[in-house]
This record gives C-alpha cells, structure tokens and sequence, in this order.
C-alpha cells in the first residue's frame, strides 16, 4: 500500500477502524500475505507508525517515516523488508521508502572542486532535495543487494510525483517543496524489477517503461475521475526478473454521475436533471451526483431550484459546480500599493467584471454595501 492510506493527517476513528479491520481480514484469508504499508503526504507518518509494533506480529509492516540514530545516521536497514511466498520462504527484498520530505532524505557528499559545473557553459547545480532522495534508493538497495540470495527479486515503493505523471482535478494534493515537485524515473535502478509508486490517482506507466507504474486510486475520490479504471495492479515475479503484470479491476460500490456531462446554462442543466431515470434504490446505494451549471450572473436560488429538480429520485446531491462564460484577458495585475488605495465595493466591481464579464448590477451593489455595513455594526 503506498501511501495515503488516509485523505488526511488527523483521520476519525471509523476511518482507522477500518484500516485494521481490512488488514486482519486480508490476513485471515491469506495467512501467508506479506502486507507493507507506507506513508504518504496526506498521512500522518507518527499517527500511521503508531500501531507498527503489534500490525508486525500479524504479518503487517509499516513505515510512517525515516528513523535516525543519536549521531544522525538514517537507519536504512528498516526500510529493506523481505517478502515470502506460500510456502514461508525469502522470494524477494523490497524498498519501503515512505514520502520524504526534505529532512528525512541524506545529504549528498559535496563535489569536489570543478564537478558541479559543467564542461561547458556550467550547468545548474543538481537539487539537493532530488539528489537526497536518490542517495536513499540506492543506499536502500545496496542493503537489498547485500541480503538477497540468486533468484531473489528486488521491488521498490515510493510515494512521490513522478516526471510526466498525470493528475487528475480536485482529488490530488501537489507535492512541491523547495520548488521541486517531480522526481525522475532514473531513481529507480535498472536493478530493481518493478517499482510501485503511490500519489496519482490514474493508473499509469511512468515513462512508458512498464516496471515503473501507479497503479492508482482503489475508489474515485473526485467526480473528475469518472472515467477512471479502478484497479489493483498484481506483479508475478520470474525470479530476478519481472514476469506478468495484470490489472485488477476494483467493483465501483456507487456509481458517480455528472449531469450535464459538460457545464451547460442553467436551464438546460435543470433540463436534464428533470430528465434523469434513477432505478430505486436504498439511500447508500444510491449514486453521488456533480450539476455542472454554467452561469452568466449570480443565482442565489441555484440550490434550491437543482433540489426542486430533483425531487423524488433516488440520487445524492454530491456538488453543485459553477463555472462562467468565456472571459477576455482581464485587467492587469495590481501591485500592493494600487490594491491599498482600492475601496472593498472596487473590488467587488472588479472581481465581478473578471467572474461575469460585466459590470456587477445596482442590486449585487447594493446587497454587498449591505454586508458591509452589518459586519462594521458588528
């Protein structure tokens, strides 16, 4: 599992619950299941480690973080865990590297006089942050190697953004620090047979190399991945070498619907809401729903009038998306000193005439000077 096995940092209870619940029942059907769990950027590493000591004896392995001794050493060996076939015995070695941030990755040794630049022109000295986490693979895998036996297969995880990967809307958290946000694929030695990568939700080759991959989000977490092919991805290994790759196909449990497919104006919108043919169904059962209206002005009725729409089908209102017609280029970007001598009702005008292309009405004046003058009462 490689990474973000929460949505976020603090998860509720249910939600942990239902972690440990999934892993002692994948256990119970197959006792012999090497289970390894990272972290991810949306995990809490303390809050997902915190349970290590007691998931080990069930077969569990997780790693929250990177680990340092009293001298500042990463203890590497932790992360190289081995996994066994049916029959209990060492088939292969992974690299359980969870996501780094810049404090957990090594720091290069410095180059020596004349390597950092290039031989002609000077090139841009290498990221450090880059440069760490490659150092910590390949640290990782000289361990592996110094392990394994002839036959024994070297796999990596990692839960990073990799070069070229492709993000889908709304779900996904970017990853950039230091200004950094892709890694590329050659961290991954030629060595290695397959690296399962965690972070994108759309399954994906990284580089059109087929021992690179995510295999993406088990469930849709936005309406911007309808189209998606759930999945799990299952690695059959050839000793050293990597074999077949199948993809899983994960049963959606609710259907998730957009309505129009395209945002529409309004009245066409309500239109096809009016047209919708649901089959009954109990209310957990029932399909999520994203009405994506297309708005020239403000509408302060919008969600009565989609509900209004809906009424009597068996459907959850999910999100109501609002999108504008076509806009121009817009007005210039105002420095600190012009924003400071604006009034809030020019700003109003302006942020309108951007959202709307037009001027914004008498009554939207006259409702924002309204709000304006209760929050100063207030």
């Amino acid at each position: 599992m490689a990474g973000d096995v929460f949505d976020n940092a603090n998860p509720s209870a249910a939600s942990q619950k239902q972690l440990y619940t999934f892993l002692q029942r994948a256990r119970e059907r197959a006792p012999r299941l090497n289970l390894i769990v990272i972290a991810g950027n949306h995990d809490s590493p303390g809050r997902l480690e915190a349970p290590a000591p007691l998931l080990r004896g069930h077969g569990t392995h997780v790693i929250g973080h990177v680990q340092r001794d009293a001298a500042g050493a990463i203890d590497v060996e932790r992360m190289v865990l081995p996994l066994s076939d049916g029959a209990g015995a060492v088939r292969a070695w992974c690299l359980a590297i969870p996501f780094l941030r810049p404090g957990d990755v090594p720091r290069p040794a410095p180059p020596a006089a004349g390597e950092g630049e290039a031989e002609a022109g000077g090139a841009a000295a290498p990221d450090p942050y880059l440069a760490g986490i490659a150092l910590l693979y390949r640290q990782a895998l000289e361990v592996a190697l110094a392990r394994r036996q002839p036959g024994q297969a070297i796999l990596a995880m990692g839960h990073c953004h990799m070069v070229g990967g492709e993000m889908s809307n709304d779900s996904e958290r970017r990853i950039v620090i230091g200004g950094t946000e892709m890694l590329p694929a050659g961290v991954f030695d030629p060595r290695i047979a397959y690296a399962a990568l965690g972070h994108l939700h759309l399954a994906q080759r990284v580089g059109k190399q087929e021992h690179i991959r995510y295999c993406g989000s088990p469930i849709p977490l936005s309406f911007a991945e309808v189209g998606y092919r759930h999945q799990i991805l299952r690695v059959d290994l050839d000793g050293e070498a990597l074999g077949e790759i199948a993809a899983l196909t994960v049963p959606r449990g609710v259907e998730l619907l957009r309505v129009p497919a395209k945002p529409a104006p309004l009245e066409q919108a309500l239109a096809e809401l009016a047209a919708l043919e649901l089959p009954e169904a109990e209310p957990q059962a029932q399909p999520f729903l994203e009405v994506r209206v297309r708005l020239d002005a403000p509408e302060p009725g919008l969600r009565a009038r989609v509900e209004a729409a809906l009424e009597g089908k068996a459907v959850r209102l999910a999100k109501i998306e609002t999108s504008s017609a076509a806009r121009g280029a817009g007005a210039a970007p105002l420095t600190l000193d012009q924003l400071d001598q604006l009034q809030p009702d020019d700003i109003f005008r302006r942020l309108y005439l951007q959202k709307f292309s037009a001027e914004a009405p008498p009554e939207q004046l006259s409702a924002f000077a309204e709000l304006m003058l209760e929050d100063k009462a207030a």
